[in-house]
């Protein structure tokens, strides 16, 4: 197997007044999945957690056939393309070996349903709970999405185009830098252990790059996650940015984070890495 380049730093941090806002922009074919130094080590996660963890990794419902088979055609036909070194074969559900030949997550909307899903490294979320659910539904927890995203998401997926890819990138702070998630989130007790002199290497800064691109038989739409988790440290440079951004976060956004439980530490470090730049 041919040697990968190395992991993208995205850095999707904006200061100035916190704004919701889907952020898409559109990607080339080649540039659908990323391929890095991290697929051997990523790709060998899922693989263990599709078999130790199916149940919570993995939930398909009735209906979507047609749309897992072609995502795994569309999957295939790209690798085929621009990574042909990573095609494999395995007898597996459709949507679960497309999401085993790359680093993505993979779930499939359907009417504005989420009816499938493969996702090993949730983000403090649990598959179980979201599945089979309306995106309204499914987006439910999150502060002010109904008012200020419900109607421009359900827009964007009816009028996606079959050949073009939509990008957007989120961000948070986690104190774990555990690809696999699915519980943590409204935390509001301290973190004892992360310090104002250590937070650089406790904390870290979790990305997750969406693209969502429609599937023109079925019309389905397939959402794909892939998580980079960057020690804070790689941060520091724009550390007053980054404080910047925390600190025009809502009250409803940074308890929804978790930022309680880390936030102290968290804007002493920044701060004292701003000061020095």
């Amino acid at each position: 197997m041919r040697p990968f380049p190395p992991e993208v730093l995205h850095d999707p941090i904006e200061p100035g007044p916190y704004r919701m806002a889907m952020g898409l922009t559109i990607v080339p074919e080649a540039a659908w999945f990323e391929v890095d130094a991290l697929y051997p080590t990523e790709t060998a996660e899922k693989s263990r957690l599709l078999t130790e963890r199916h149940a919570d990794v993995v939930a398909l419902t009735p209906g979507s056939e047609a749309a897992r088979r072609e995502a795994l055609a569309m999957v295939l036909a790209n690798l085929r393309t621009h990574h042909p070194d990573l095609l494999t074969e395995t007898d597996a559900d459709p949507l679960e070996q497309a999401a085993r030949l790359v680093q993505e997550d993979m779930c499939l909307i359907q009417d504005a349903v989420f009816t499938a899903g493969v996702v090993c490294f949730p983000s403090r979320w649990r598959l179980r709970d979201k599945i089979g659910k309306p995106l309204a539904e499914v987006h439910g927890p999150v502060p002010v999405y109904a008012e200020r995203l419900a109607n421009p998401v359900d827009r964007f997926m009816r009028h996606l185009k079959p050949d073009r890819i939509a990008m957007r990138l989120n961000w948070s702070i986690l104190d774990d830098s555990a690809l696999f998630q699915p519980e943590g989130k409204w935390r509001s007790e301290r973190n004892d252990a992360i310090t104002a002199d250590n937070a650089g290497d406790t904390l870290f800064v979790r990305v997750e790059r969406q693209t969502l691109r429609l599937l023109p038989v079925s019309g389905a739409v397939l959402f794909g996650i892939r998580v980079h988790v960057y020690p804070l440290r790689r941060f520091a440079i724009s550390a007053a940015r980054v404080a910047a951004a925390v600190r025009a976060l809502p009250d409803a956004i940074v308890r929804y984070k978790s930022l309680p439980a880390i936030q102290a530490p968290l804007l002493a470090w920044l701060d004292r890495q701003g000061q020095a730049s």
